[in-house]
């Protein structure tokens, strides 16, 4: 299995709802290919966060830069508002 193949099935890997026999192909690959290992991780931590439903509180210093490059955009796009 490509990189390309896995990626193209991921959701359904991740759901749980990929063949069984699929499912052994993308564990052989993932084995191998620390790249995707590293995208179904995310894809899983993502996702079991979003199940949790708790809000997860932001470092002050993430969330001021982020509201502030959230302003530039903003004032980019939209220059007389």
């Amino acid at each position: 299995m490509k990189c390309e193949e896995l990626l193209a099935m991921l959701n359904e890997y991740v759901d749980g709802t990929v063949d069984p026999a699929i499912c052994e192909e993308f564990e052989r690959h993932m084995a191998g290919c620390n790249p995707c290992q590293v995208v179904v991780d995310n894809i899983r931590q993502t996702i079991t966060l979003y199940r949790d439903g708790r809000p997860h509180a932001l470092p002050m210093q993430f969330r001021e830069k982020m509201h502030a490059d959230l302003r530039k955009k903003w004032k980019e796009k939209f220059p007389a508002q």
